[in-house]
């Protein structure tokens, strides 16, 4: 998933996500990235041209590495059922591993959480790909009732996503295991085939 990009552009991001995760994006200048990545202010401006640009690679990247999670899920040689509840934990799991483990930046993830939904529009779509076939694999071989799987992945997606920050915000020390639970039945509860498997 994750797109080829230079050695010295992926440096870059890596410095530039450290900066921003312990000064945050108000606090840091080009020239703070610039220096930091032993990389001149000319390499810098080559690959972005403002400090904007250099976030959203970050958040970019940081996406990227979600999504490279779920798509690994995806390959699991595991029933459909174990399969999405996989899924649902582990989009939960990342998304909160991604925002927790930069620092400051968490602050500015909620704050600037319209341009992190614009970058994840792109993801989205490979995530709606991803439910609908464990759905549709799931119905073919009888884990699920038949359904629309198409409606049922963005409800699905979209129940995910109204449930991050919320999840995001729980305090660290919580696991929240019980919550993810409840969240997993509720969801198994409308869609699970009622025969015995």
């Amino acid at each position: 998933m994750s797109e080829r990009i230079s050695k010295t552009k992926k440096q870059l991001i890596d410095v530039a996500r450290e900066l921003f995760a312990s000064n945050g994006k108000k606090n840091l200048t080009m020239n703070d990235i610039a220096e930091a990545s032993h990389k001149g202010r000319r390499t810098l401006y080559t690959y972005f041209k403002s400090k904007d640009e250099v976030y959203k690679a970050v958040i970019d990247n940081e996406i990227n590495l979600i999504i490279d999670r779920l798509i690994l899920v995806s390959k699991k040689n595991i029933n459909p059922y174990e399969k999405l509840k996989d899924h649902i934990i582990t989009h939960f799991n990342t998304v909160k591993n991604s925002v927790t483990r930069n620092g400051t930046l968490r602050a500015d993830f909620f704050r600037d959480i319209y341009e992190v939904e614009r970058s994840r529009r792109r993801i989205d779509i490979i995530e709606l790909g991803l439910i609908k076939s464990i759905l549709t694999e799931g119905v073919e071989k009888g884990y699920f009732r038949k359904m629309d799987t198409e409606m049922m992945s963005i409800i699905i997606l979209y129940a995910m996503k109204g449930l991050e920050v919320p999840y995001i915000r729980q305090n660290l020390e919580t696991d929240y295991i019980g919550e993810k639970t409840d969240i997993l039945e509720f969801i198994f509860n409308g869609i699970k085939e009622t025969k015995d498997l």
